[in-house]
């Protein structure tokens, strides 16, 4: 995860040239976090609510603070503050949901049924495996690291990876290219409008999870499949025909 990064224009034709003339789909699977691998919610919303408790304003339930979930946990902060009235760019704010998060990301959150056994399953056939999600670095490997799943994944890139972030395609060029595979070796599963704009705009195959946080019907975002449990993915990824690589075919790291 050193190697440096081109600009995404530079890696945008670098990767379409070599889309060109890969022979070998799907053996990079690149998977958002919140709503596609672990629900996150329930320490979301404790890290939030007693930000606002400290500012004596009323807490929010996990389903109230679901929709406000996909896009960063600046996003998230500022969206609770506004909606109970109070400056949204209160930046102590924010600093203080991180020291709270961060030290109870994976305290409440659960990784989704068939999440771990589906993601072994997946590397033992061959797949290298990624996450790209909009969740900040630090706070995306505290709750990898506390749900004993860091070890399951060959990079993590949160949305203070890179200078871009999903929907930018540039957060899925930018992990392939640190990944060491490519735009035509890689698939993206995740469960929301971003998972689904970055994965189009990258012309990447797109699986999405039916139970996330989605706003909108996932079955409206275009999606190769929408499954309805995470176990399902293995063959959902073979009726697509998107195979890991062979032993002696590069797209491990």
């Amino acid at each position: 995860m050193g190697r440096g990064c081109l600009p995404t224009h530079s890696l945008l034709r670098n990767m379409t040239a070599s889309a060109q003339i890969a022979s070998v789909a799907g053996s990079l699977l690149i998977f958002d976090l919140d709503g596609t691998l672990v629900d996150t919610v329930p320490d979301l919303a404790d890290a939030l609510n007693e930000v606002l408790q400290e500012r004596d304003l009323p807490p929010f339930s996990p389903a109230e603070i679901k929709p406000m979930v996909g896009d960063g946990i600046p996003a998230l902060v500022a969206r609770g503050l506004a909606a109970r009235g109070a400056d949204q760019r209160d930046a102590a704010a924010l600093a203080r949901f991180m020291a709270i998060y961060e030290a109870n990301a994976a305290r409440r959150s659960r990784t989704y049924p068939g999440v771990r056994d589906t993601l072994e399953t997946l590397r033992a056939l061959g797949f290298a495996t990624a996450v790209c999600t909009n969740k900040a670095q630090r706070a995306t490997h505290a709750v990898l690291q506390g749900l004993g799943l860091l070890g399951l994944f060959d990079a993590v890139a949160g949305g203070d990876r890179y200078p871009v972030r999903k929907p930018d395609p540039g957060h899925l060029f930018r992990l392939i290219e640190e990944v060491g595979s490519d735009v035509a070796a890689s698939a993206v599963i995740g469960d929301s409008e971003n998972d689904a704009a970055a994965a189009h705009a990258a012309r990447l195959p797109l699986v999405l999870m039916r139970y996330g946080y989605a706003r909108t019907d996932p079955d409206r975002l275009g999606a190769a499949a929408v499954l309805d449990r995470f176990a399902e993915l293995p063959a959902a990824l073979a009726r697509l025909g998107l195979t890991p690589s062979a032993p002696d075919e590069p797209g491990r790291s």
